[in-house]
């Protein structure tokens, strides 16, 4: 068996063989360590990116989407300028339609009332109408019933005058009145 103690050992020989905190080599190329091949290349490439004039295309990118959301944005407006428009406009519509037609129910109130009126004042101008007319049919009716009375009265009263007339007088009272009628004329 091995003892605890080798353990360390071995790592302290490991450590003893590499020769402790050991330094590497750093890469570089006509002089350059890694550090400056980066940051050269950085440089090539922000040049290269000015030269070809990419910050200005991106610029013009950009400037041609602010552009259009503007223009979006513009018509945005516009468009809800325009529904804003409609809105009160039907809003005005609703309100002359509500008040057209408060004027339409108070008109057919108005028209029933009197209507109404009318019927009840020609019903009672035909009541009055029939009733006079029926007055009038009465009074014929009775007018006719008089004279008929009459007339049989009268028929009754020559009858029954000629009865008496027949019965008193002779032919000696007939010669005295037409004696007494003529000498009236004279």
């Amino acid at each position: 068996m091995l003892e605890d103690d080798a353990v360390p050992v071995t790592h302290a020989g490991t450590e003893a063989a590499h020769g402790g905190a050991e330094e590497h080599a750093t890469p570089s190329a006509l002089g350059f360590d890694a550090t400056m091949l980066v940051a050269l290349a950085m440089l090539v490439v922000i040049l290269l990116a000015l030269w070809k004039k990419v910050p200005a295309m991106i610029a013009g990118a950009l400037d041609g989407q602010i552009a259009g959301i503007k223009q979006q944005l513009d018509q945005a407006t516009a468009l809800r300028a325009e529904a804003e428009n409609i809105k009160s406009e039907y809003e005005a519509k609703a309100k002359q339609a509500i008040v057209d037609a408060d004027a339409m129910k108070a008109s057919a109130e108005a028209e029933a009332k009197l209507i109404v009126a009318r019927a009840k004042t020609d019903a009672t101008a035909l009541i009055e109408r029939r009733a006079k007319a029926a007055e009038e049919k009465i009074a014929a009716a009775e007018r006719a019933a008089i004279a008929d009375v009459r007339n049989k009265a009268a028929s009754a009263a020559a009858a029954a005058a000629a009865q008496l007339i027949a019965a008193h007088h002779d032919a000696k009272a007939d010669a005295a009145l037409i004696d007494q009628s003529i000498a009236s004329l004279n």
